[in-house]
């Protein structure tokens, strides 16, 4: 079986005898670390909070207009981003004008027991139709600005473009769930894979079916050699962290200086912890758990504590006997991989 067809999962030895003598399968394939560039954790908390890795977005009046300022201000920002909500950032676009641009807070921060948990998977995000950012409103935008303010309209025209060619396809069925794989599926399939250049017609077949994910913490990053559960995402980290960028990128200069931060975000993500719980925990049921899961789950998800171990193997959907529809949804179009593996700007999903 290919390597592209395994699943990422993580296996101990002891795991994989049992499982190879039941099933008979393929051999667990190593997945080799790479070398990283090395940053500052401080710095890359800063461009996360307060960084234009996405330039063009709504325009700031319009933002609060509908939004309305935020009150909370968890990341405790100045200025502009005092009144914006943790999951946006007002940034200058080329023109000068000020727009609110979504950031990788979205996805990758929660509010829990009242306070922001940056690098916790947001299980409180709204994809659905429902929502107030859905293909109506923004082809509104779009008229609203076109005749009011062409300023504006020049400044969040990048984020317009590309938000009406994909948000059709990003539509999830429940609130909770993450929509990224179909995100990056459909920003590539408008990109080329060397300059970025936008083109309005899809290179790729962009199916109607979503099959949504979750986003797992960041703080599990360090213990990987391969960024996603596939396998995928091999190489310099940071390349595949500056993917949110393809949203508006206008071409490959943007991006190298996006580029430029990445190793220090990767050193931030690197620095986090998982927090500690802050509820009471039966201890009696955690004991039994913890025996469970030793005994059933770490052959698969490794170990936990000082002594904690992650292996890092690449598992063939055979031995799993898992549903294959997240991964076959995505991951099995060839086009895919190769808009990665041939893009210098991005890095390869398979090295």
């Amino acid at each position: 079986m290919r390597k592209i067809f395994f699943l990422s999962v993580i296996i101990s030895a002891v795991g994989l005898s049992a499982f190879i003598i039941r099933k008979g399968g393929d051999e667990p394939v190593p997945i080799p670390p790479s070398q990283q560039r090395i940053g500052n954790a401080a710095k890359g908390y800063e461009y996360l909070i307060n960084g234009d890795y996405v330039r063009s977005g709504i325009p700031y009046n319009v933002y609060l207009f509908g939004a309305g300022a935020d009150s909370n201000n968890f990341l405790k920002r100045t200025g502009l981003n005092a009144k914006v909500s943790h999951e946006f950032t007002a940034v200058k676009a080329a023109n000068g004008e000020t727009v609110v641009a979504p950031n990788c807070m979205n996805c990758h921060a929660q509010v829990f027991e009242g306070k922001l948990v940056m690098g916790l998977g947001n299980s409180l995000v709204d994809f659905t139709k429902s929502k107030k950012f859905n293909q109506a409103n923004i082809e509104l935008l779009e008229k609203l600005l076109q005749l009011q303010s062409p300023r504006q309209y020049q400044a969040s025209y990048e984020f317009i473009r590309a938000s009406k060619a994909i948000t059709q396809y990003l539509y999830a069925p429940v609130k909770g769930v993450n929509v990224a794989d179909k995100l990056a599926y459909s920003l590539v399939a408008h990109r080329d894979p060397l300059s970025f250049t936008w083109s309005d017609k899809a290179s790729l077949n962009i199916s109607a079916e979503l099959i949504p994910t979750d986003t797992p913490p960041w703080w599990l990053l360090k213990k990987k050699n391969a960024m996603f559960y596939n396998g995928f995402g091999r190489g310099d980290f940071g390349r595949f962290l500056m993917a949110s960028n393809l949203l508006t990128v206008n071409d490959t200069s943007e991006s190298a200086q996006v580029d430029a931060h990445m190793p220090d975000v990767l050193a931030y993500i690197y620095s986090l912890e998982a927090p500690k719980y802050p509820k009471p925990i039966n201890q009696t049921l955690a004991a039994k758990g913890k025996v469970l899961f030793e005994e059933r789950c770490s052959g698969c998800h490794g170990t936990y504590g000082d002594k904690g171990a992650y292996p890092n193997y690449l598992i063939p959907a055979t031995l799993i006997g898992t549903d294959s529809a997240l991964y076959k949804a995505n991951y099995s179009e060839p086009q895919f991989i190769d808009w990665f593996n041939n893009s210098a700007n991005i890095g390869s999903f398979i090295k």
